[in-house]
């Protein structure tokens, strides 16, 4: 048996009890032939960078399996099937990870250190912003100057 990882994108209609369901159901599909669904991770409803399927959003989940090849051929069958699913990604691993996903649910609230780094952070970008937004201006005026009067 190998290990495999397995992001899932829903639709955004769902519900939670729908999503809830369709990864009692994915999971099925896998323990029905001695398979292992090792970790569940619901990473909620996100906004795509750009329209799939005429979607802005997904409810995006994570799968660590534990399974034969042959099940996930058949997993990946289904999940093509199911119009619930907008999108999925499975990729084979050499071990899985017991601590929580960094985009799961259960990681939401950042902690102190974060974010104090983080205003250190916005700080450094916005005086790097000020010199390069100046460069910018120096080089559109002397842009301009060099069309109008040349």
């Amino acid at each position: 048996m190998a290990f495999y990882e397995s992001v899932v994108i829903a639709r955004p209609e769902l519900t939670e009890t729908q999503i809830e369901n369709l990864i009692n159901d994915l999971s099925d599909i896998i323990t029905k032939d001695e398979g292992k669904v090792v970790k569940k991770d619901q990473w909620g409803l996100r906004s795509f960078a750009y329209k799939i399927n005429k979607n802005k959003k997904g409810h995006y989940f994570m799968l660590n399996l534990d399974s034969a090849p042959t099940i996930i051929f058949e997993y990946e069958r289904q999940m093509r099937i199911n119009e619930d699913i907008i999108r999925f990604l499975t990729i084979k691993i050499d071990k899985i990870d017991e601590n929580p996903s960094i985009l799961s649910n259960e990681n939401s609230k950042p902690t102190e250190e974060y974010k104090i780094k983080k205003n250190q952070n916005d700080i450094f970008q916005n005086e790097d912003n000020i010199v390069e937004k100046n460069n910018e201006w120096f080089k559109l005026q002397k842009w301009f100057i060099k069309k109008t009067f040349f």
